[in-house]
């Protein structure tokens, strides 16, 4: 039943935006820009990607929390198994973790 639900919610959430958008395209309303940046302007160098990194490497901490919870929660029934495995997870976060740090995601100048 609730996986129903689930179907039925995406499927809306995926089929009335294509019902209701506008669809009159132009040349400026499909070109990509970022927030704050004026679309029309010519480039004035190097877009730095600092800012994305620090985005995913939220994305990544938080998606970590949407699994830690849950295990929290079991954590005395799951026993030394639980935890071995949730360390695995942790250890393979923490490789995404030391990448950006390599990158040097993580400073600010």
């Amino acid at each position: 039943m609730v996986f129903a639900i689930s179907a039925v919610v995406a499927g809306a959430l995926l089929g009335i935006p294509a019902l209701i958008a506008p669809k009159r395209y132009s040349l400026i309303k499909m070109e990509p820009f970022e927030c704050g940046k004026d679309p029309v302007a010519l480039p004035e160098g190097r877009f730095a990607i600092k800012f994305s990194t620090i985005a995913i490497f939220f994305i990544i901490f938080d998606i970590e929390l949407l699994f830690v919870w849950p295990w929290a929660t079991v954590f005395r029934s799951l026993g030394w198994f639980g935890f071995s495995v949730m360390l695995v997870f942790l250890g393979i976060l923490m490789l995404g973790f030391l990448y950006i740090w390599q990158k040097r995601g993580l400073e600010w100048e």
